[in-house]
């Protein structure tokens, strides 16, 4: 599995292109990924209604044989059927907080790197 784990569970890959990047001028890959259309946790299906997606954020992730990594996710957004203004949103805690990888991942390079200077006693 080359994309961070878990994150199949809740979205699904709708594209996977080869592009040009003008910044690096390289090649990369795009990976779009949209939410799956489940309510999040804790809230009644009843009771809200699918209506549509937040604009898609890009996460650099690590590189696919020398070539950069870019995650396009778009995430859904439920309103409530009887008050309008009430919008809700999956939370995905699972991704590190201020970090561009899984926690999984940022834990096990941050014990790695203490590890490798010996701090691990």
């Amino acid at each position: 599995m080359v994309l961070p784990e878990k994150l199949l569970d809740h979205f699904t890959i709708t594209e996977v292109k080869e592009v040009f990047d003008n910044a690096t001028k390289k090649m990369c890959y795009h990976i779009l990924l949209e939410e799956h259309n489940k309510i999040p946790e804790g809230y009644n299906e009843k009771e809200y209604e699918s209506k549509g997606f937040y604009p898609a954020k890009t996460v650099q992730d690590f590189p696919i044989r020398g070539k950069a990594v870019f995650l396009i996710i778009t995430r859904r957004r439920w309103r409530h059927k009887e008050r309008k203004e009430e919008v809700i949103h999956s939370d995905y805690t699972f991704i590190a907080e201020g970090s561009r990888i899984t926690k999984e991942l940022s834990d096990f390079l941050k014990y790695t790197g203490r590890y490798a200077r010996g701090h691990d006693k």
